[in-house]
Parts: structure tokens; sequence; C-alpha cells
């Protein structure tokens, strides 16, 4: 089973840029795809962005398409995400997920992290 720990989070203004990292102990990092998550006050966890085994391929929601981009070193056992030009509605908990299965419904992710908060103040 693989653990893993989000940290960068924190308060930004608009406009502003964070990265976020998801380090993973435990299992073979390699073996998973990973995803980065958001779940606002009162929302539904959504996936944001996700990145193939190899790192070669990402996948990003349209809502942060442009704006975030997502890398891994497996060397590092790490998943990145930079976020550029954020926006107060980007304001959320933000979670790294994984999954050894192709695809990414939210139901073949996990474990999960405990999350890092990101608040962009307007």
């Amino acid at each position: 089973q693989v653990q893993l720990v989000e940290s960068g989070g924190g308060l930004v203004q608009a406009g502003g840029s964070l990265r976020l990292s998801c380090v993973a102990t435990g299992r073979t990092f390699s073996e998973y795809l990973v995803g980065w998550f958001r779940q606002a006050p009162g929302k539904e966890r959504e996936l944001l962005a996700a990145v193939s085994r190899s790192g070669l391929v990402p996948y990003y929601a349209e809502s942060v398409k442009g704006r975030f981009t997502i890398s891994r070193d497996n060397a590092k056992n790490t998943v990145y995400l930079q976020m550029d030009s954020l926006k107060p509605e980007d304001t959320a908990v933000y979670y790294c997920g994984v999954r050894l299965t192709p695809g990414l419904g939210m139901s073949g992710f996990g474990p999960w992290g405990r999350g890092t908060q990101v608040t962009v103040s307007s």
C-alpha cells in the first residue's frame, strides 16, 4: 500500500502561483497513475489533473487547463501541481490520489493524502 502526503498549500492573492507536492512512500510509486483533486466546502471532490505512470501523458480539467501543470519525478516519488493565475474560486483543499488501473473515474482512485489547503484572496 502507498501512503501520500501533500504539501505546498497556503494563502495567495489572485493572479499568484503555488506549487503543490505529493510525496509517496510504500509501494513502487511508478506503478501508479496519479491525480490531483480539490474539494471546496459544500462541493464534491473534483479531478483537476492526472499524469500517467511515465509522466508523458497528462490530463487536465477544463477549469484549470492552461493555468495548472502536473508533472512527476519517479526518482523522488513525487508528483507536482504548478498552479498559476490563481483565482478565488480555486480556494479548496487539494488532494492527490493514485490508482493502479487505467482510467480517470473517481472510484478507481485511492488511497488519498490528507490534503493541503489553498486559499486565494481577491
